[in-house]
């Protein structure tokens, strides 16, 4: 009985670290107040799950799109706007800021170092603001282009594809010493990768069969582009970089899901 004992008592903190650190970044992921007592350290040993998450915010994202366009039935160009209005909303803006901050990154010309030192900057530049808006156009344009009898399947599969595109991009980067991006990077592994895939294309694949697999490459393909550019300009990868990856991958995912569902 007390070596049954020592055993829960072994296992239990485990479980709830385990549990606590998932809770961690779904509340790092999106708005929802959790209050969540944990570190950066806890939630970056489950980066590979992000995927997983991403199914989560897709299954609200998605809900949202299906409310708009098959119940309420505005036109579409406008629900497009809502929808990316909301996704970005609900992902509490961090991958955004991301996004802008890399943009002014890579408007300037020097060393690595004086590079991050701008993305790194609390204002945004013309730059940021450019990035903004051509992801934007894009993600909204596929959204209005998208089947609307299909929206919710296509959300879905987009969001699960954005976050493949931070672990990928996570995977094939050098870590910037500084910042809490670091810990995230240093958690992954091509072994860790192959889980996330195995776990995102399943979710793909019941979302929408072959094509939700192919829209989960398209993350997987943005993570790594943006791993590629960012190690020829900033040397190393921060969370603005990882951010990015989340954006670009979406984006890439929502034009190949669009275009195959419309050939």
């Amino acid at each position: 009985m007390q070596d049954d004992n020592r055993n829960n008592n072994v296992t239990d903190p485990q479980k709830i670290g385990s549990l606590r650190g998932i809770a961690g970044l779904v509340s790092f992921s999106t708005i929802l107040p959790l209050n969540i007592h944990t570190s950066i350290e806890e939630m970056a040993k489950f980066t590979w799950f992000w995927p997983v998450i991403g199914g989560f915010i897709g299954i609200i994202a998605g809900a949202f799109g299906f409310f708009l366009l098959n119940m309420v039935q505005i036109p579409q160009i406008i629900a497009a706007a809502l929808i990316y209005s909301f996704m970005i909303w609900f992902n509490g803006f961090h991958h955004l800021d991301g996004l802008m901050d890399f943009g002014d990154g890579m408007m300037v010309h020097g060393t690595p170092e004086k590079k991050i030192e701008v993305m790194r900057d609390t204002r945004i530049g013309t730059g940021g603001m450019a990035y903004f808006v051509m992801v934007a156009l894009v993600t909204f344009s596929s959204l209005g282009s998208a089947p609307a009898a299909l929206i919710f399947p296509v959300i879905l599969v987009s969001e699960v594809a954005a976050k493949m595109g931070i672990v990928t991009c996570a995977t094939f980067s050098e870590a910037f010493p500084d910042g809490t991006g670091r810990f995230f990077i240093e958690s992954m592994n091509k072994k860790f990768l192959l889980l996330s895939l195995v776990l995102a294309s399943t979710i793909g694949f019941l979302a929408l069969n072959i094509t939700g697999i192919i829209g989960i490459i398209g993350g997987l393909l943005g993570g790594t582009l943006i791993a590629f550019v960012a190690r020829r300009n900033f040397k190393w990868a921060t969370g603005d970089i990882l951010g990015t990856s989340n954006e670009i991958g979406r984006m890439l995912s929502l034009i190949i899901i669009t275009w195959i569902l419309l050939v």
